[in-house]
């Protein structure tokens, strides 16, 4: 169903991530976290933040979300983004959707979302994420899907989709 190729972008498509698919989800965070590149200090500090937090990333997911589904997302055979997502007991949970710089801008996030919509709307159950406020273009992406921002806080919104309502093309 979320694998199905039918909504996707000529070439685009997705496949369950394998422990061979680590080096490219570690260089994928570093390339969307370019805050941590901020850090002052020495180049080995940077490196030693980067690397933690990747693994708090890694380990939180693992621990919140334990069925969530990891996938890597490729263009033409070649990985060019992530996509983890829990189907849990009363919503679809983003849980992390990131792309390599060199394929952002394209439309394929938006057609991966319409995916994850797609599949929750089969199951009539609403797609939560959680949108950071440093990111506003994936804000503005998911407001063109039709989520809504349904709480706000410090550094965050909790954004949902609900299944049956509208949504801008």
């Amino acid at each position: 169903m979320l694998t199905s190729s039918s909504a996707m972008p000529a070439g685009i498509s997705l496949r369950p991530a394998i422990f061979g698919d680590q080096p490219f989800l570690e260089t994928l965070y570093r390339s969307a976290r370019p805050d941590l590149q901020f850090i002052d200090g020495p180049p080995e500090l940077v490196e030693t933040v980067i690397a933690q937090q990747y693994a708090v990333h890694a380990q939180g997911t693992g621990e919140e979300y334990p069925n969530a589904m990891h996938f890597i997302i490729e263009k033409t055979q070649t990985a060019i983004g992530a996509l983890v997502v829990d189907f849990g007991h009363n919503e679809v949970r983003v849980i992390y959707v990131a792309f390599i710089l060199a394929a952002r801008g394209f439309g394929y996030g938006k057609a991966i979302l319409r995916g994850v919509q797609q599949a929750a709307s089969t199951a009539q159950c609403p797609v939560a994420v959680v949108v950071w406020h440093n990111n506003p273009g994936a804000k503005r992406i998911y407001l063109e899907l039709g989520f809504q921002v349904e709480e706000t806080q410090l550094m965050a919104d909790r954004m949902v989709w609900y299944p049956g309502k509208p949504q801008l093309p």
